[in-house]
């Protein structure tokens, strides 16, 4: 019995557990893009018309992931509960609002205990940590995980947008 592409896909994101982009699961799959994509698209649709828990969803990165449907979120708050202290939230909020931004930029905006708060938001998978070619000061981003805990998805446009909207009110000296 020959498996179908789209149950294959459906196995791949489930033992992988993360998000996976078409060339990452075309190589697991065995196959090209293009069939993959429709695969993907067969699994898709799948899940749309199935009474089912979980969906599979494109990230903003462009990566696929199989999830819990936001409905259930309420569920998983109850059942896995992330444990972070308000420094820890506040730190994870600037750097959302930031993103991407450097290590230094954050402990001169949250203080010194903002290294706590890093090291653990990057063990929850908050935070991505990674250093810069130049190898100074570590750059913090948000991951997909921050996006689907806090069921955000708009965040980048609608800071952007209003930051737009915040210089178009001050006066043009104040802009230099």
């Amino acid at each position: 019995m020959e498996l179908r592409l789209s149950n294959k896909i459906e196995a791949i994101l489930y033992l992988k557990g993360q998000p996976l982009s078409i060339a990452q699961l075309a190589e697991y799959a065995g196959c090209d893009r293009h069939t993959l994509e429709e695969g993907l698209i067969e699994l898709i649709d799948d899940y749309a018309h199935r009474n089912s828990a979980l969906e599979v969803v494109e990230t903003l990165s462009g990566t696929y992931s199989l999830q819990l449907k936001a409905n259930f979120q309420e569920l998983v708050q109850t059942l896995i509960p992330v444990e972070l202290g308000v420094g820890a939230l506040r730190t994870l909020a600037a750097i959302a609002l930031r993103s991407p931004m450097t290590q230094t930029e954050l402990v001169n905006l949250r203080g010194s205990g903002a290294y706590q708060h890093v090291q653990e938001l990057v063990e929850q998978g908050f935070v991505r940590k990674r250093r810069p070619l130049d190898g100074r000061s570590f750059l913090l981003d948000v991951t997909d995980k921050f996006y689907q805990y806090f069921q955000l998805e708009q965040l980048p446009q609608l800071l952007s947008s209003s930051d737009n909207e915040q210089e178009a009110d001050l006066p043009e000296e104040q802009l230099k």
